[in-house]
């Protein structure tokens, strides 16, 4: 089963767009898939983004039964190794360290250009569409 670890502007855009690519690849998250792979840091701002009031029309019981979902069928890792260099975004860091933690093959993302670089060790660094071209590929 491959593992994922998706950046929070794609959870969001799930959230905020059923039809999309993002909502496409959190489809095959929830039913097991795909693994999702997380952190406490990656977990705690997937809830506090979606929380923040330019998302208030979101129902966010609906939104805290999706994060549920999400948190109850992810493969949770502790990093043992702290990034600080890498992405251009600080924060983005977060999600390289645990796909090094869970030896993760993507890291999907809609801010691409926060991470100069499209291979972190083994995990591959993809946009939505990105990943969803691999998947089509894989099934044909």
């Amino acid at each position: 089963m491959l593992k994922l670890v998706i950046d929070t502007n794609v959870v969001i855009s799930a959230l905020l767009k059923p039809e999309s690519n993002p909502a496409l690849i959190m489809s095959l998250i929830l039913p097991g898939d795909y693994r999702l792979c997380v952190t406490e840091k990656i977990y705690s701002e997937y809830e506090e983004v979606s929380a923040r009031g330019k998302f208030k029309k979101l129902d966010q019981a609906s939104v805290r039964e999706f994060l549920f979902r999400l948190k109850s069928r992810a493969l949770w890792v502790v990093p043992k190794v702290t990034i600080d260099d890498v992405a251009k975004d600080p924060a983005d860091n977060a999600f390289l360290e645990c796909a090094l933690e869970s030896k993760a093959e993507f890291l999907i993302t809609s801010n691409i250009h926060h991470f100069p670089v499209t291979k972190f060790h083994r995990t591959s660094i993809l946009t939505p569409r990105e990943f969803l071209s691999y998947v089509a590929k894989q099934i044909r």
